[in-house]
């Protein structure tokens, strides 16, 4: 059973700190500083100087906090020293923060070489494989791809595995990735370091915890449903029937600015991009039965507009 060492939180975390003083190395300080990441987060304050230390830790950040740079930045420090093909395994709940995940590891170790594979769901599986022939450093996967490529694709395997990242933990198990997850941490090496990031402490990952990690530290910087600083929120309760004339109404209110509308289902997503492009509006929809290529297409035109 594993045993924490916790860090003392306080509200007097050092916000003057560099990258530097939490023992980066120059050369990706050079690259967080091209990112435009001039200070660390507090959750990557906590984390990193631990990280370097070879602990597992539990993370505990909303998202938002600079959670990928606290751990990307550790393990591609550690790839410099000890360069490896299949070095890392992020694990993500959906597609589109896979995809986020792997532009930063690439941005990060553009410098230094570093190739990284996504693997997800809506993409042709003999692609992957072909990918994952190529061995690259670090693999941002969903759990049921993965499981779909240790499962089918010869060849393929992570027994030499390194550092395995579970990002946004609280969501993959509320996804019921747990089956999948079982799998993977019965095939992967055990000589690994683990970071557990989650925003919510559940009992579901805290039996995740106890399964994959040992004597982690835990570095939390939020509380529950604590949302990131800075940010304004602001509801009005109204008939559902009235819905579609408010948000109309909001949106020529704000013109000029982005926005990004969450909806119910697939089918009312696809209704209201439709209301709003009859409206004059530049507007996309964004849901989980559309293709990745599709999904991807729609991301990258939205992120040319105004608004969507």
């Amino acid at each position: 059973m594993a045993t924490h060492v916790e860090n003392p939180e306080s509200s007097e975390i050092e916000i003057d700190k560099t990258f530097r003083d939490l023992g980066v190395v120059d050369v990706l300080c050079e690259a967080c500083e091209q990112l435009g990441w001039k200070q660390p987060t507090k959750i990557q304050i906590e984390t990193i100087p631990v990280a370097l230390q070879g602990r597992d830790i539990i993370g505990l950040a909303e998202t938002g906090s600079g959670k990928t740079g606290a751990f990307a930045l550790p393990i591609l420090q550690g790839l410099l020293e000890n360069p490896q093909r299949l070095y890392a395994l992020v694990l993500t709940p959906t597609r589109e923060l896979a995809f986020q995940i792997s532009e930063q590891f690439e941005a990060l170790g553009s410098s230094i070489g570093v190739k990284s594979a996504v693997i997800v769901g809506g993409i042709d599986m003999m692609s992957q494989a072909l990918t994952l022939a190529k061995k690259p450093h670090v693999i941002i996967a969903t759990p049921g791809r993965l499981i779909d490529h240790l499962e089918n694709t010869k060849g393929f395997n992570l027994k030499a595995l390194k550092y395995l990242v579970m990002d946004e933990a609280d969501r993959i198990l509320n996804m019921d990735f747990e089956t999948e997850m079982d799998k993977i941490l019965k095939v992967i090496s055990r000589d690994r370091r683990t970071f557990l990031f989650s925003a919510t402490m559940t009992k579901k990952v805290q039996k995740l915890e106890r399964a994959a990690l040992k004597d982690p530290v835990k570095c939390a910087v939020s509380s529950k449903y604590q949302t990131v600083e800075k940010l304004q929120q602001f509801y009005i309760f109204i008939p559902s029937k009235f819905k579609d004339c408010y948000l109309v109404y909001v949106l020529n209110e704000l013109a000029g600015n982005s926005f990004m509308i969450f909806c119910s289902t697939c089918n009312n997503t696809q209704r209201v991009a439709l209301l709003l492009r009859n409206l004059g509006f530049t507007a996309i929809s964004l849901h989980g039965q559309m293709s990745q290529s599709r999904s991807t297409l729609s991301l990258v035109s939205a992120s040319g507009h105004r608004k969507w």
